[in-house]
């Protein structure tokens, strides 16, 4: 191993990128993502690393490692691989256990001590094909991974060019390029070994066997620190590569991006009682400003829905389109009768009102299934028996046509634009009279407990209000009222718990 490469300046991984591994997850990028991992994670051929106490998720992700040889700022694609100065196997470790509250950045999850294990040996990237060159990972002497960069959904060169445009790639910085299928779970005791060559350039050289053993550490995490490891069984079938390995019983497999949050009944409650006005400000001072779902009115007057979105992309019509998804068990189809209690089906319909995106019979199956409403930017046919059913939805209003007209139902679950806003599966999305937001789940908490807040100081102002004070320091609070209006409500909580007190007695 060389200095640069026992210690890099910048680990940069990508999220996914064979083809084989897509097919597995269920899911195909159309661009690369990337993390980082530091440099502390480095690990060297014959170490060990600790599976930690309290975990049980522990998994080997054998890759090709690219170590930059010449610095790489906004280079093209072509030229790209001239940057890369060697090629050495790498093992991507992740601890599915931290994946939770880390989810994209795999901070805690993959940034342990050890987790990049790189090397032994270097191949100069100058005598090798990117497109040919091979991974292949054992664990206990078990061949579990074996695939070729002919398999990449982005090839190697894109990745260093991709990542140039952003930053300037320095010698010595690592780029992960990424694991094929067969990735698992890995115990204390077992010994992983990585290997990358290129077996078709001259003299066939190789990185030779990255090994490195897995070891149970004694020392928990500490739960005040942080949030705990948690599992669950989609976490097991990512982990183990599928429910089968992870012996679990067969069923529907769901992906991260498909696994939506829930709303605690805390959060609904809070959601619920707070405006769409109120919440859209929240949103406004902390940045977001294109969270509205526009043009769109509910069916039933005075009726609010909170839930989490699951998402149902329409593509302009197109015969041959219509022909091959249009009909069966389309992606209309699977979407209302996939959506779960308390979802609500967003609908990319590209604004376009002059057509149905859904009817009686699909409304009446999203009730049936527990669905919160379902939000379109398109119309909406059988529009009065919809509302007679009791079903809340938001859309640019009733239109008699059947799907076919304007419409191919294309995908389930996927990033969307509705109403001139994104919309990604479990997102936060709650509508009244007002209209329709869209609240990003990580957001969601601090958004309505702020909204529920300004709901009580706005009461407060419109009581001195409409006692006859004028508006100008009112509204807003300037100092002198924030402090009257603080006195008053610091009275009231203590009358509140007094008279608790007391019918506790």
């Amino acid at each position: 191993m060389t200095d640069p490469i026992s210690r890099p300046g910048k680990i940069i991984a990508i999220h996914l990128s064979y083809a084989s591994r897509a097919d597995q997850r269920g899911r195909r990028p159309a661009s690369p993502s990337y993390f980082f991992k530091p440099a502390s994670s480095v690990g060297v051929t014959g170490g060990t690393v600790e599976r930690p106490a309290g975990t049980e998720l522990l998994a080997f992700e054998g890759e090709i490692a690219l170590v930059i040889g010449t610095a790489a700022r906004r280079v093209s694609l072509d030229e790209a691989w001239s940057h890369v100065g060697a090629v050495t196997a790498s093992n991507d470790l992740g601890l599915y256990d931290l994946r939770a509250n880390d989810k994209g950045s795999n901070v805690r999850s993959k940034g342990g001590d050890g987790y990049t294990p790189l090397g032994p040996d270097l191949i100069d990237a100058r005598t090798v094909d990117p497109a040919a060159l091979r991974v292949r990972a054992w664990v206990n002497g078990e061949l579990r991974q074996d695939d070729t960069t002919a398999g990449l959904i982005f090839p190697l060169a894109q990745l260093v060019a991709d990542l140039s445009q952003h930053f300037t790639l320095e010698p010595g910085d690592v780029i992960l390029t990424g694991t094929p299928a067969g990735s698992s779970v890995i115990v204390p005791g077992d010994v992983v070994e990585v290997e990358v060559d290129a077996p078709d350039a001259p003299g066939a050289p190789t990185s030779g066997r990255l090994v490195t053993t897995v070891t149970q550490g004694e020392t928990p995490f500490d739960g005040e620190l942080g949030s705990l490891p948690a599992v669950d069984d989609l976490q097991r079938t990512e982990a183990w590569g599928s429910r089968e390995e992870a012996g679990l019983p067969a069923g529907e497999e769901r992906s991260d991006e498909t696994k939506r949050p829930t709303l605690s009944p805390e959060l609904r409650a809070q959601l619920l009682e707070a405006p769409t006005a109120g919440l859209s400000a929240q949103l406004r001072k902390r940045g977001h400003h294109s969270c509205f779902i526009d043009g769109v009115s509910v069916n039933i007057s005075d009726r609010k829905i909170v839930g989490t979105a699951k998402t149902l992309r329409f593509v302009p019509f197109r015969e041959d389109l219509f022909a091959a998804h249009g009909g069966g068990y389309n992606a209309q189809k699977r979407a209302f009768d996939a959506v779960e209690e308390g979802e609500i089906i967003v609908i990319e319909a590209r604004g376009d009102a002059t057509t149905g995106t859904l009817g009686d019979i699909l409304a009446l199956r999203a009730k049936v299934r527990g669905a919160a409403g379902v939000v379109t930017d398109g119309g909406v046919r059988d529009f009065d028996a919809v509302a007679e059913i009791g079903l809340p939805v938001f859309s640019q209003g009733a239109h008699p046509s059947v799907l076919g007209r304007k419409h191919v139902p294309w995908d389930v679950d996927v990033t969307i634009s509705c109403g001139g806003a994104t919309v990604q599966p479990g997102d936060i999305i709650v509508g009244d009279s007002d209209g329709v937001i869209v609240i990003p789940p990580a957001l969601a908490a601090e958004v309505a407990a702020a909204a529920v807040a300004q709901e009580i100081e706005d009461a407060w102002i419109a009581e001195q209000v409409a006692a006859g004070h004028p508006v100008d320091g009112l509204f807003p609070l300037n100092a002198e009222w924030r402090a009257r209006y603080e006195e008053a409500t610091s009275d009231r909580s203590a009358a509140d718990r007094s008279a608790g007190d007391r019918s506790a007695r």
